[in-house]
């Protein structure tokens, strides 16, 4: 395809590919070697290539009748860094960030990076061949460990090497490939199937956590190069672990080396002022611009392409379905137009990699196809499980008699959608307190609940997904600043709730009533508890072949408490309980074969099998 179809396919909305065209690229011209810069500035009065290569003093670029810039240097070496110098209509000079570079100087600097991204060598074949037949994991067990790259450990035997004040009092981050060395026994360990890292788009301010984005094809130079986040994913993939990345569509930063009013118009937002900023201070991307859908198009299939992610998980996408994200406004049909076209795009072309809606919202067929009238994902989070089921952890247990509809209300609306059960880092930051600590009660009965919601958690219906932390019951809310609270695993109470955590994970891998009929409402019920108190609950799970069946019984009250289970062939036995002395419990427990009458000590549930 020559230059100028590729062009106008960008500015037509119909490009996924523009990072071939723009940004800096290896190039052979006038029968020399060297790099040629391509930019979109249509609005510019002027265009110039800086850099240490140029002195910093501007290369003057030529202006096609499009709006796009170029320039072909020879001699340009790898790591140069380099921007565009923009004069603006009004004759304002402005250096900035290219929007399409594959690396960036590191923060607080915010130069470009020439780099060749072309020749990693992978050595996942194994695992890719493995994703394309198992599709999209509906039928398969997923379990995932959501990550911030900068904070799940620090390095504190060279904090000298450090690039910010507070990493050198809270330890240096680490880079991609430490964390492979480390995360990835970790979570074999703990028995997770996924990780999901938030986001590693380039970003000026660590405190965003990456949701403010400027590099939208550029991974974080925070922790190391891209070849580096490339080897972490291989790795991961070597040991049969998934990887998940977080990717923003709905806004950017307003530093002025990167979108905002890039060359002194508007090329990626609105004009209008009323619809181009955020309650945050951030900027909207302006979708009834095609050029803009190319440009995230292009962003989320780079990161499939060269970085080969298993799935991308889109924030807020509510606020692309309404008007500033209120369910009550109009339609904001420029972003449905976005979701349903990339969507649509990406499931023909990577029909194996998993796309994640996190909505807020009602609006149906999120998890529909296009062609269907839906938005084109394949999962979506389950807000309102998650937020119900905390509210009815928050209460008194003797209020909790007449509030059994907030644990069973997902259930009715389940199968409208293709639900993940989230316990996110949203949960644990902004004086939310961690999971651990929103429950009801003293420090023992805490830990008792904790246990509990992570058993019916796991045997729910519907992907699960636990920030870090979780899994170490943190009663110190997560900080984007300092690593997890490793030193609890030297406190009993905190180390067999972790042994209770990776137990539990490796039940969801390893029962598959619990995962290969999660979305056919054939294979669960509630089961009748008489006799009960109000605060009990038992619902059963049954496999694709009908040969297993899953028992949860759970009881939230202060009493013990017996269930009786419908008869089946068979003896059932005992999974896992909650008030297992292993897992600091009380030691009230269902020994052996159980004909079908299961006893529960206060604020416990256990997991039974049949088949």
């Amino acid at each position: 395809m020559n230059l100028d179809t590729q062009i106008r396919q960008y500015l037509t909305g119909q490009s996924a590919k523009a990072y071939h065209v723009f940004g800096a690229h290896s190039a052979h011209k006038f029968g020399q070697d060297g790099t040629e810069f391509r930019v979109y500035a249509p609005y510019a009065a002027n265009m110039q290539l800086i850099g240490d290569f140029t002195g910093w003093e501007g290369w003057q670029m030529d202006r096609r009748d499009d709006g796009v810039w170029t320039i072909f240097c020879k001699d340009i070496p790898q790591g140069a860094l380099y921007k565009y110098r923009t004069t603006t209509q009004e004759g304002r000079v402005i250096d900035r960030a290219d929007p399409f570079a594959f690396y960036s100087e590191l923060r607080p600097s915010t130069a470009s990076v020439v780099y060749d991204i072309d020749h990693y060598h992978w050595n996942d074949g194994a695992w890719m061949a493995e994703r394309g037949r198992d599709y999209k994991r509906y039928n398969s067990p997923m379990s995932i460990y959501e990550l911030h790259a900068g904070s799940w450990q620090r390095d504190f035997e060279n904090k000298e090497t450090a690039s910010t004040p507070e990493e050198r009092e809270n330890g240096r981050m680490l880079t991609y490939r430490e964390l492979a060395d480390r995360l990835i026994p970790y979570i074999k360990e703990q028995g997770f199937s996924h990780i999901e890292l938030m986001p590693l788009t380039e970003h000026p301010f660590d405190g965003s956590w990456g949701y403010q984005a400027t590099g939208y094809f550029s991974a974080t130079s925070r922790y190391g190069d891209p070849y580096g986040l490339m080897e972490l994913i291989d790795r991961c993939h070597q040991a049969h672990i998934g990887v998940i990345l977080d990717v923003v569509p709905l806004h950017f930063v307003t530093d002025f080396f990167g979108l905002h009013q890039f060359d002194g118009g508007f090329v990626y937002e609105s004009a209008n002022e009323a619809e181009r900023c955020t309650e945050w201070g951030t900027v909207l991307f302006d979708y009834t611009k095609p050029h803009v859908i190319s440009f995230m198009k292009s962003s989320f299939d780079f990161w499939i392409n060269y970085y080969h992610v298993d799935g991308l998980r889109y924030d807020a996408v509510s606020q692309l379905i309404f008007q500033h994200g209120d369910p009550n406004a109009a339609e904001n049909d420029p972003g449905i137009w976005f979701l349903k076209n990339t969507n649509y795009y990406l499931q023909q072309t990577y029909p194996d990699v998993m796309l994640i809606a996190e909505d807020s919202s009602n609006y149906i067929k999120v998890t529909a196809a296009p062609q269907y009238g839906g938005l084109g994902f394949d999962y979506k989070w389950d807000l309102g499980w998650m937020n119900d089921t905390l509210e009815y952890l928050s209460l008194h247990p003797n209020d909790r008699n007449y509030s059994r509809h907030l644990l069973m209300f997902s259930m009715a609306y389940f199968y409208n959608d293709i639900f993940i059960l989230p316990l996110s880092h949203d949960e644990v930051v902004h004086g939310k307190h961690t999971i651990v600590d929103k429950m009801w009660g003293n420090y023992e009965q805490k830990f008792s609940q904790t246990r509990l919601l992570y058993l019916y958690m796991c045997a729910h219906p519907g992907k699960v997904l636990n920030f870090m932390g979780n899994e170490l019951a943190e009663f110190r809310e997560w900080d984007e600043n300092k690593e997890l609270g490793w030193n609890l695993m030297t406190y009993p109470v905190h180390d067999a709730f972790n042994r209770y955590c990776r137990r539990l994970h490796k039940i969801g891998l390893e029962q598959r009533a619990l995962y290969d009929t999660e979305y056919d409402p054939r294979a669960f019920r509630w089961l009748d508890t008489p006799g009960s108190q109000q605060t009990v609950f038992a619902f059963a799970r049954r496999s694709a072949d009908g040969q297993q069946t899953i028992a949860c019984v759970m009881n939230f009250g202060l009493n013990p408490a017996q269930v009786n289970l419908p008869a089946v062939t068979g003896q059932w036995h005992e999974l896992i309980n909650t008030d297992d002395q292993q897992y600091s419990g009380s030691g009230i427990v269902n020994e052996g074969n159980v004909s079908g009458h299961v006893k529960l000590a206060p604020l416990s549930g256990c997991l039974l099998c049949n088949g």
